[in-house]
């Protein structure tokens, strides 16, 4: 039996859910960055904070907050090497402010 994810916090949702290469010569699958990836790449390479520090905002522990970045990370080079679209949805998150 797997372990049971545990849902991380948000605290920002992204303004753009989309990014598409221009010119779109072909119709190429999408990559999907989920949610809970954007706030780990927003916290430590927009904010500058530790993986330690990004684990506690997130509420999860640092390796857990490692294995999501390095997960965003090969997504958007992905997307970016192959000229994929890059969609930001969906993963197991709560919003900060909200109950449970």
């Amino acid at each position: 039996m797997s372990r049971r994810i545990k849902s991380r916090r948000v605290c920002k949702l992204p303004e753009v859910k989309a990014f598409v290469p221009v010119p779109a010569r072909e119709e190429k699958l999408p990559v999907v960055l989920t949610v809970d990836e954007y706030e780990a790449v927003r916290l430590i390479d927009k904010e500058g904070f530790s993986q330690e520090v990004c684990g506690m905002y997130m509420q999860v522990a640092r390796t857990t907050v490692q294995r999501i970045y390095n997960n965003a990370r090969k997504k958007m080079a992905d997307s970016l090497v192959e000229g994929r679209p890059l969609r930001i949805e969906g993963g197991d998150f709560w919003v900060c402010g909200e109950e449970d």
